[in-house]
Protein backbone atom coordinates (compact mmCIF):
# COMPACT_ATOMS: atom_id res chain seq x y z
CA UNK A 1 0.00 0.00 0.00
CA UNK A 2 1.40 3.36 -1.08
CA UNK A 3 0.35 6.95 -0.43
CA UNK A 4 -1.19 7.21 -3.92
CA UNK A 5 -3.32 4.11 -3.16
CA UNK A 6 -4.66 5.73 0.00
CA UNK A 7 -5.45 8.85 -2.04
CA UNK A 8 -7.33 6.83 -4.66
CA UNK A 9 -9.44 5.01 -2.05
CA UNK A 10 -10.22 8.29 -0.28
CA UNK A 11 -11.03 10.10 -3.52
CA UNK A 12 -8.49 12.85 -2.87
CA UNK A 13 -5.12 13.84 -4.27
CA UNK A 14 -1.82 12.38 -3.00
CA UNK A 15 -0.91 15.91 -1.90
CA UNK A 16 -3.99 15.99 0.35
CA UNK A 17 -3.03 12.66 1.93
CA UNK A 18 0.49 13.98 2.52
CA UNK A 19 -0.94 17.07 4.21
CA UNK A 20 -3.11 14.90 6.46
CA UNK A 21 -0.08 13.00 7.73
CA UNK A 22 1.93 16.20 8.19
CA UNK A 23 -0.92 17.77 10.24
CA UNK A 24 -1.55 20.59 7.79
CA UNK A 25 -4.17 22.93 9.33
CA UNK A 26 -6.12 23.52 6.08
CA UNK A 27 -7.60 20.03 5.81
CA UNK A 28 -11.29 19.57 6.62
CA UNK A 29 -11.95 17.32 9.61
CA UNK A 30 -14.07 14.86 7.62
CA UNK A 31 -11.35 14.47 4.95
CA UNK A 32 -8.66 14.03 7.59
CA UNK A 33 -10.66 11.33 9.39
CA UNK A 34 -11.52 9.55 6.12
CA UNK A 35 -7.85 9.35 5.12
CA UNK A 36 -6.79 8.17 8.59
CA UNK A 37 -9.51 5.51 8.69
CA UNK A 38 -8.48 4.11 5.30
CA UNK A 39 -4.79 4.14 6.28
CA UNK A 40 -5.55 2.30 9.50
CA UNK A 41 -7.73 -0.28 7.75
CA UNK A 42 -4.97 -1.10 5.27
CA UNK A 43 -2.08 -0.91 7.76
CA UNK A 44 -0.49 2.06 6.04
CA UNK A 45 2.05 4.22 7.88
CA UNK A 46 4.00 7.14 6.43
CA UNK A 47 7.73 6.59 6.13
CA UNK A 48 10.01 7.97 8.83
CA UNK A 49 11.98 11.02 7.75
CA UNK A 50 14.70 13.07 9.37
CA UNK A 51 12.28 16.01 9.35
CA UNK A 52 9.81 14.17 11.57
CA UNK A 53 11.22 14.34 15.09
CA UNK A 54 8.19 13.86 17.32
CA UNK A 55 8.83 11.40 20.16
CA UNK A 56 6.02 9.89 22.23
CA UNK A 57 6.69 9.24 25.92
CA UNK A 58 4.32 6.48 27.07
CA UNK A 59 3.55 6.49 30.78
CA UNK A 60 1.55 4.03 32.91
CA UNK A 61 -2.16 4.82 32.80
CA UNK A 62 -2.38 4.48 36.59
CA UNK A 63 -0.10 5.72 39.33
CA UNK A 64 2.20 2.80 40.07
CA UNK A 65 4.11 3.54 43.24
CA UNK A 66 6.97 1.05 42.93
CA UNK A 67 8.13 2.90 39.81
CA UNK A 68 6.88 6.43 40.53
CA UNK A 69 10.19 7.85 41.70
CA UNK A 70 12.09 6.12 38.87
CA UNK A 71 9.55 7.37 36.34
CA UNK A 72 9.97 10.97 37.48
CA UNK A 73 13.77 10.85 37.28
CA UNK A 74 13.76 9.19 33.85
CA UNK A 75 11.26 11.78 32.59
CA UNK A 76 13.44 14.60 33.87
CA UNK A 77 16.47 13.24 32.02
CA UNK A 78 14.54 12.67 28.79
CA UNK A 79 13.01 16.16 28.81
CA UNK A 80 16.52 17.60 29.03
CA UNK A 81 18.23 15.36 26.45
CA UNK A 82 15.63 14.95 23.69
CA UNK A 83 14.93 18.67 23.05
CA UNK A 84 18.69 19.25 23.02
CA UNK A 85 18.79 16.85 20.03
CA UNK A 86 15.89 18.76 18.39
CA UNK A 87 13.26 16.12 19.21
CA UNK A 88 9.78 17.25 20.20
CA UNK A 89 8.04 15.41 23.05
CA UNK A 90 4.44 14.37 23.51
CA UNK A 91 3.36 12.50 26.64
CA UNK A 92 0.69 9.83 26.32
CA UNK A 93 -0.87 7.41 28.85
CA UNK A 94 -0.64 3.76 27.83
CA UNK A 95 -4.42 3.38 27.62
CA UNK A 96 -4.58 6.03 24.86
CA UNK A 97 -2.29 4.40 22.28
CA UNK A 98 -5.00 4.55 19.60
CA UNK A 99 -4.11 8.22 19.25
CA UNK A 100 -0.87 7.10 17.62
CA UNK A 101 -2.86 6.00 14.55
CA UNK A 102 -3.63 9.66 13.86
CA UNK A 103 -0.26 11.34 14.38
CA UNK A 104 3.22 11.17 12.94
CA UNK A 105 6.11 10.31 15.23
CA UNK A 106 9.63 9.00 14.77
CA UNK A 107 9.80 6.90 17.94
CA UNK A 108 8.28 6.14 21.31
CA UNK A 109 9.68 5.54 24.80
CA UNK A 110 7.72 3.47 27.32
CA UNK A 111 8.63 3.78 31.00
CA UNK A 112 7.63 1.13 33.55
CA UNK A 113 5.70 -0.90 30.98
CA UNK A 114 4.92 -4.58 30.71
CA UNK A 115 6.79 -5.68 27.55
CA UNK A 116 4.02 -8.14 26.63
CA UNK A 117 1.60 -5.21 26.25
CA UNK A 118 3.63 -4.10 23.23
CA UNK A 119 4.09 -7.39 21.39
CA UNK A 120 1.97 -6.11 18.48
CA UNK A 121 3.85 -2.82 18.23
CA UNK A 122 5.86 -3.83 15.10
CA UNK A 123 2.60 -4.72 13.35
CA UNK A 124 0.87 -1.46 14.20
CA UNK A 125 3.67 1.10 13.92
CA UNK A 126 6.82 1.51 11.82
CA UNK A 127 8.53 3.76 14.38
CA UNK A 128 10.85 2.20 16.99
CA UNK A 129 9.73 1.63 20.56
CA UNK A 130 12.27 1.87 23.38
CA UNK A 131 11.43 0.17 26.68
CA UNK A 132 13.04 1.69 29.75
CA UNK A 133 14.07 -0.78 32.48
CA UNK A 134 12.36 -3.72 30.84
CA UNK A 135 13.59 -6.43 28.46
CA UNK A 136 12.19 -6.38 24.92
CA UNK A 137 9.72 -9.12 23.97
CA UNK A 138 11.39 -11.98 22.13
CA UNK A 139 11.20 -12.05 18.33
CA UNK A 140 9.80 -8.51 18.14
CA UNK A 141 11.54 -6.30 15.62
CA UNK A 142 11.66 -2.54 16.12
CA UNK A 143 11.49 -2.80 19.93
CA UNK A 144 14.61 -1.88 21.89
CA UNK A 145 15.55 -1.81 25.55
CA UNK A 146 17.63 0.47 27.74
CA UNK A 147 17.89 -0.83 31.28
CA UNK A 148 20.09 -0.86 34.33
CA UNK A 149 22.08 -3.89 35.45
CA UNK A 150 20.06 -5.16 38.41
CA UNK A 151 22.60 -7.82 39.39
CA UNK A 152 25.44 -5.28 39.42
CA UNK A 153 23.34 -2.70 41.29
CA UNK A 154 22.18 -5.04 44.03
CA UNK A 155 25.72 -6.38 44.52
CA UNK A 156 27.04 -2.81 44.66
CA UNK A 157 24.91 -2.07 47.72
CA UNK A 158 25.52 -5.40 49.48
CA UNK A 159 29.28 -5.11 48.93
CA UNK A 160 29.33 -1.62 50.40
CA UNK A 161 27.57 -2.77 53.57
CA UNK A 162 30.04 -5.65 53.77
CA UNK A 163 33.03 -3.34 53.37
CA UNK A 164 31.70 -1.18 56.19
CA UNK A 165 31.63 -4.13 58.58
CA UNK A 166 27.97 -5.20 58.64
CA UNK A 167 27.59 -8.70 60.10
CA UNK A 168 23.96 -9.47 59.23
CA UNK A 169 22.05 -7.79 56.40
CA UNK A 170 18.30 -7.61 55.92
CA UNK A 171 16.62 -6.55 52.67
CA UNK A 172 13.20 -5.19 51.73
CA UNK A 173 12.54 -5.01 47.98
CA UNK A 174 9.68 -2.74 46.95
CA UNK A 175 7.17 -4.59 44.79
CA UNK A 176 5.31 -7.85 44.47
CA UNK A 177 6.44 -11.20 43.12
CA UNK A 178 5.95 -11.37 39.37
CA UNK A 179 5.84 -7.60 38.88
CA UNK A 180 8.46 -5.22 37.53
CA UNK A 181 12.03 -5.98 38.56
CA UNK A 182 11.18 -7.34 42.03
CA UNK A 183 12.02 -11.00 41.36
CA UNK A 184 15.20 -10.14 39.50
CA UNK A 185 16.35 -7.96 42.38
CA UNK A 186 15.63 -10.70 44.90
CA UNK A 187 17.71 -13.20 42.92
CA UNK A 188 20.56 -10.70 42.62
CA UNK A 189 20.54 -9.87 46.33
CA UNK A 190 20.47 -13.55 47.25
CA UNK A 191 23.43 -14.21 44.98
CA UNK A 192 25.42 -11.28 46.42
CA UNK A 193 24.77 -12.36 50.02
CA UNK A 194 25.72 -15.99 49.28
CA UNK A 195 28.94 -14.86 47.64
CA UNK A 196 29.98 -13.03 50.82
CA UNK A 197 28.85 -15.89 53.12
CA UNK A 198 26.03 -13.94 54.75
CA UNK A 199 22.99 -15.80 56.09
CA UNK A 200 20.23 -15.94 53.45
CA UNK A 201 16.63 -16.96 54.08
CA UNK A 202 13.07 -15.71 53.68
CA UNK A 203 13.20 -14.14 57.13
CA UNK A 204 15.92 -11.76 55.90
CA UNK A 205 14.79 -10.96 52.33
CA UNK A 206 11.28 -9.60 51.75
CA UNK A 207 9.14 -8.27 48.91
CA UNK A 208 6.52 -5.78 50.02
CA UNK A 209 4.53 -2.61 49.43
CA UNK A 210 4.61 0.63 51.43
CA UNK A 211 2.10 -0.43 54.09
CA UNK A 212 4.20 -3.43 55.24
CA UNK A 213 7.56 -1.76 55.89
CA UNK A 214 7.09 -1.05 59.60
CA UNK A 215 5.96 -4.60 60.31
CA UNK A 216 8.79 -6.18 58.32
CA UNK A 217 11.47 -3.91 59.76
CA UNK A 218 10.30 -4.96 63.23
CA UNK A 219 10.78 -8.61 62.23
CA UNK A 220 14.22 -7.90 60.74
CA UNK A 221 15.37 -6.15 63.92
CA UNK A 222 14.38 -9.25 65.90
CA UNK A 223 16.70 -11.21 63.57
CA UNK A 224 19.58 -9.06 64.82
CA UNK A 225 20.44 -7.23 61.60
CA UNK A 226 22.94 -4.36 61.63
CA UNK A 227 22.64 -3.56 57.91
CA UNK A 228 19.52 -2.85 55.85
CA UNK A 229 19.17 -2.52 52.06
CA UNK A 230 15.83 -1.32 50.67
CA UNK A 231 15.76 -0.82 46.88
CA UNK A 232 12.81 0.63 45.01
CA UNK A 233 9.82 2.88 45.56
CA UNK A 234 9.86 5.43 48.37
CA UNK A 235 11.76 3.07 50.66
CA UNK A 236 14.17 5.73 51.91
CA UNK A 237 11.44 7.85 53.47
CA UNK A 238 9.43 4.95 54.86
CA UNK A 239 12.42 3.03 56.24
CA UNK A 240 13.83 6.08 57.98
CA UNK A 241 10.47 6.66 59.65
CA UNK A 242 10.07 2.98 60.59
CA UNK A 243 13.52 2.80 62.22
CA UNK A 244 12.72 5.93 64.24
CA UNK A 245 9.61 4.19 65.58
CA UNK A 246 11.83 1.38 66.88
CA UNK A 247 14.24 3.95 68.32
CA UNK A 248 17.09 2.71 66.14
CA UNK A 249 19.84 5.16 65.23
CA UNK A 250 21.22 5.42 61.69
CA UNK A 251 24.05 4.53 61.16
CA UNK A 252 25.24 3.81 64.72
CA UNK A 253 22.90 0.82 65.13
CA UNK A 254 21.65 0.18 61.59
CA UNK A 255 23.53 0.98 58.39
CA UNK A 256 21.05 1.81 55.64
CA UNK A 257 21.16 1.90 51.82
CA UNK A 258 18.10 2.76 49.71
CA UNK A 259 17.32 3.83 46.15
CA UNK A 260 18.04 7.47 45.31
CA UNK A 261 15.13 9.85 45.76
CA UNK A 262 16.11 13.30 44.54
CA UNK A 263 13.68 15.14 46.83
CA UNK A 264 14.62 13.22 49.97
CA UNK A 265 17.83 11.19 50.05
CA UNK A 266 20.37 13.98 50.48
CA UNK A 267 18.10 15.88 52.88
CA UNK A 268 17.33 12.98 55.23
CA UNK A 269 18.77 12.86 58.74
CA UNK A 270 21.36 11.54 58.25
CA UNK A 271 21.70 11.92 54.45
CA UNK A 272 21.15 8.49 52.92
CA UNK A 273 23.64 6.40 51.00
CA UNK A 274 21.84 5.22 47.86
CA UNK A 275 22.13 3.37 44.60
CA UNK A 276 20.92 5.16 41.49
CA UNK A 277 20.53 4.52 37.81
CA UNK A 278 22.56 6.68 35.43
CA UNK A 279 19.57 8.63 34.15
CA UNK A 280 21.62 11.04 32.02
CA UNK A 281 23.31 8.16 30.19
CA UNK A 282 19.98 6.37 29.84
CA UNK A 283 18.44 9.43 28.14
CA UNK A 284 21.51 9.75 25.91
CA UNK A 285 21.20 6.13 24.75
CA UNK A 286 17.49 6.62 24.02
CA UNK A 287 18.29 9.66 21.86
CA UNK A 288 21.12 7.76 20.13
CA UNK A 289 18.72 4.94 19.18
CA UNK A 290 16.17 7.39 17.76
CA UNK A 291 18.79 9.19 15.70
CA UNK A 292 20.27 5.92 14.45
CA UNK A 293 16.83 4.76 13.28
CA UNK A 294 16.28 8.00 11.38
CA UNK A 295 19.59 7.81 9.53
CA UNK A 296 19.41 4.06 8.93
CA UNK A 297 22.30 3.07 11.21
CA UNK A 298 22.49 -0.27 12.99
CA UNK A 299 21.11 -0.30 16.54
CA UNK A 300 21.79 -2.69 19.43
CA UNK A 301 18.66 -4.48 20.61
CA UNK A 302 19.48 -3.90 24.28
CA UNK A 303 21.75 -1.58 26.23
CA UNK A 304 22.54 -2.32 29.88
CA UNK A 305 23.91 0.43 32.13
CA UNK A 306 25.61 0.14 35.51
CA UNK A 307 24.17 1.51 38.74
CA UNK A 308 26.08 4.12 40.70
CA UNK A 309 26.59 4.29 44.47
CA UNK A 310 26.14 7.68 46.15
CA UNK A 311 27.99 7.58 49.47
CA UNK A 312 26.52 9.69 52.25
CA UNK A 313 26.16 9.24 56.01
CA UNK A 314 23.64 6.43 56.58
CA UNK A 315 26.27 3.69 56.45
CA UNK A 316 28.69 3.64 59.37
CA UNK A 317 32.44 3.80 59.01
CA UNK A 318 34.38 0.83 60.38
Amino acid sequence: MKLKDIAKLAGVSPATVSRVFSHHPNIRDEIRQQVLDIAKKHGYHPKLTTKQRNVIIILPEDEIYPIRNCLEMVMMALTLELPRRNFRIEVLPQNNLDRLDNIQFCGAVAIGANPEDFRLWPVRFPAPLILVDRDPPQKCNNIYSVRSDEEQGMALAINHLHERGCQKIGCIIHGEAGSGNADERKRAITKALHKLNYPVNDALIHLCADDKYVEIIGKLLKQGIDGLFCPGGNAGIITSYALSLFDKKIPEEISLITSEHKLFSRYATPPQTTITQDHKELAKVVADILEAQLDGSKVKKQTILEYQLIKRDSVRHQ
